[in-house]
């Protein structure tokens, strides 16, 4: 529907999962297109969430241990949700654009595909792991905004805006929650990571 004019790459409807996955990794709007279109593509868009909580927290288990390895996976459902909530109520309640809750749960689940490279970080990066992380973090951003852009039919500055202050809302809720427990006496949340939101 929307004019494909980011990470295009053509290509035609009834791709296979293989090949809308490594699409959606080559940044390829029209497939974030057609799985908005596709009702049957969010147990897919699961897979992906999934294969790329599973990646990243193989790389970090290590550090994190079996239960924090689980629960980074967990994280990855859970803030893959949040954040297609987020981004309903700003683009669709509050910009007015037309889009529907599957449809973000479908392109923003694509969207975390990058994150599957994270299963790199395995191999020894030694002092140069960071680049693998910067590379990972910009492909994850940018497949946000083509999937949000898709979604809701906007242009690629307004899709901008809208994950920004997606990824502001949680920042900006802590932040009150932390001063409302301080002011109670309670004590200060850790701050969770903005990137969280599943995108």
């Amino acid at each position: 529907m929307h004019s494909v004019d980011l990470g295009s790459g053509g290509g035609g409807a009834s791709r296979s999962f293989g090949e809308r996955l490594f699409g959606a990794l080559k940044l390829d709007a029209s497939v974030y297109e057609e799985v908005e279109h596709d009702t049957s593509a969010l147990g897919q868009a699961a897979t992906v969430v999934l294969l790329a909580g599973f990646a990243q927290s193989v790389a970090a288990f290590g550090e994190l241990g079996a239960g924090g390895a689980l629960a980074n996976l967990a994280g990855s459902f859970l803030g893959w949700a949040i954040g297609a909530g987020i981004v309903w109520v700003i683009g669709v309640k509050i910009m007015n654009c037309t889009s529907d809750f599957g449809e973000l749960l479908r392109t923003l689940g694509f969207a975390t595909a990058p994150g599957i490279l994270g299963a790199l970080g395995v191999l020894p990066w030694g002092e140069w792991g960071w680049v693998l992380g910067i590379a990972i973090f910009a492909l994850s951003v940018v497949a946000a905004v083509i999937a949000v852009r898709q979604a809701l039919d906007v242009s690629t500055g307004r899709a901008i805006v809208v994950c920004i202050i997606a990824n502001l809302v949680p920042v900006v809720l802590i932040l009150i929650l932390s001063i409302v427990l301080v002011g109670a006496g309670v004590g200060v949340p850790t701050p969770a990571d903005p990137g969280a939101m599943g995108f």
